[in-house]
Formats: C-alpha cells, sequence, structure tokens
C-alpha cells in the first residue's frame, strides 16, 4: 500500500480528529448563532423618545411651501413658506428650531417668527414649558396609527391656549409630521362665544419640501445675516410614547 493510504486510514481511525472536527463544528455554529441573534437585536431595537425627539426635529427643519394646496384651492390658500433651521440642543435632549413663514413672493418678510422647542417626555411624565416665555402653545405628538401616510400627529388640548388677535380669545393648534418631510399645520382662533375668527376652515396647511438647493441659498450668510433671531420660544412640540 502507498503511504498516501496509510495516511488516509489512519486519519479515519483516530478518535482525536474526530472529536476535534465536531467541536470546531460546534464553535463555527454559536458563533453564527450569537451573530445573528445580535443582527436581529441591532435591527429590532426599539427606537427611544431621543430618538422620536431627533426624528421630528429633523421633519420640521428646511424649507416648505403650501404652492400645490394654493393651486388646488386658491379662495382658501396661500402659497406661504416654511422655514425652519436647528437653533440649539438642550441637555435633556430637547431640539430648539428657529421658525419663520412668509408669503413666497416675499421670503424676506416674515409674518411670524418663533423658537420650537421639541422635547422627548415619556408619557408618565409631567412636561412643564411654561416657565419657558409667556403665551406658549404647547402640541403634544404621539406616532401615528399603522397604514396613516403620517408618522407623528397631535394638537393642543382640546380649550387650547389664550389668544387675542383678531378678536379671539383662545387659540388652537394641530400638527402631523409625514413621511416624505412633509408638514400638514392647522392653527385656528375661537372669541368667546366659539366662533372661529382666524385661520384656515376647510383643513390644514400642507407643506411640502423645498429643493435642497433652494434651503441651500436661504441659508447662506449674506441672507441669513438679515433675519432678526432675538425671539423667545413660543411654541413646544412634545413628544409622548
Amino acid at each position: 500500500m502507498c503511504p498516501g493510504s496509510d495516511s488516509v486510514s489512519d486519519s479515519k481511525s483516530d478518535p482525536n480528529s474526530n472529536g476535534w472536527s465536531r467541536a470546531r463544528g460546534a464553535v463555527l455554529k454559536s458563533l453564527v448563532l450569537i451573530g445573528g441573534a445580535l443582527l436581529v437585536r441591532r435591527l429590532t431595537k426599539s427606537t427611544t423618545r431621543w430618538d422620536h425627539a431627533r426624528i421630528v426635529a429633523q421633519s420640521l427643519s428646511g424649507e416648505k411651501f403650501s404652492k400645490e394646496q394654493a393651486v388646488r384651492d386658491p379662495d382658501n390658500y396661500f402659497n406661504f413658506r416654511w422655514l425652519s433651521c436647528p437653533a440649539a440642543d438642550m441637555v435633556d435632549g430637547s431640539k430648539v428650531l428657529y421658525f419663520e413663514q412668509a408669503f413666497w413672493r416675499t421670503p424676506h418678510k416674515p409674518f411670524r417668527q418663533r423658537f420650537f422647542m421639541v422635547k422627548p417626555c415619556a408619557k408618565e411624565l409631567k412636561c412643564d414649558v411654561e416657565d419657558i416665555a409667556e403665551h406658549l402653545t404647547t402640541i403634544h405628538l404621539k406616532r401615528c396609527e399603522r397604514g396613516k401616510r403620517c408618522l407623528y400627529e397631535g394638537s393642543t388640548p382640546a380649550d387650547g391656549f389664550p389668544n387675542s388677535w383678531n378678536g379671539a380669545t383662545r387659540c388652537t393648534s394641530e400638527l402631523a409630521v409625514l413621511k416624505n418631510n412633509e408638514i400638514h399645520a392647522w392653527d385656528r382662533g375661537y372669541d368667546v362665544d366659539g366662533n372661529q375668527v382666524w385661520g384656515v376652515k376647510g383643513g390644514p396647511y400642507e407643506f411640502k419640501p423645498a429643493p435642497a438647493s433652494s434651503f441651500d441659498d436661504a441659508f447662506n450668510p449674506l441672507s441669513f445675516a438679515s433675519q432678526p433671531v432675538g425671539k423667545r420660544i413660543e411654541g413646544s412640540f412634545v413628544l409622548q410614547e
């Protein structure tokens, strides 16, 4: 018999060799199972309340227009320009955003300027934001139910917040954050008798993102330097689990 045949025969009959092969296979199988478990855990990791605040803040940021809605229903909706950008990150995970709104033809003359704060609050905690500024409105947001177009939606309390503009005594706000960074916002004012005295009646304004180049131009140093930012925080979005 040739030496090669003797070598093969010895390998098959060596119990130590068979044991090592089985042990090595068991180790490889364990590593595969552990790796798979870690991958599944990573993919299914629950979103934290800080993640929700970050997602909402990113969705609210940018330049958006209600152009399509104004074309579709010019009697009731204007083409407004929504512009918002990050202003500060707070130690509790809250995101502060600078916000302004203007007619699309006169973007350099905003009729509304505010600072919004997106707060990550668990549902069991009371989120008191009244000490930040006066005339504060707070919208409590929750994740949308499965099957809806939106990611988050919410509103102010049913009785709203004090407001004295154009004969109103209180105002309410509704907000929806959609999957494509589209924002639906609906602000309305009511007098002491409950009659609506300002704001659209047919439904929320639908703000859709502008091209990235347009947003970049809006934040070049020359254009942004002329915008007054000495405004207090006048609105808050609270994320509830």
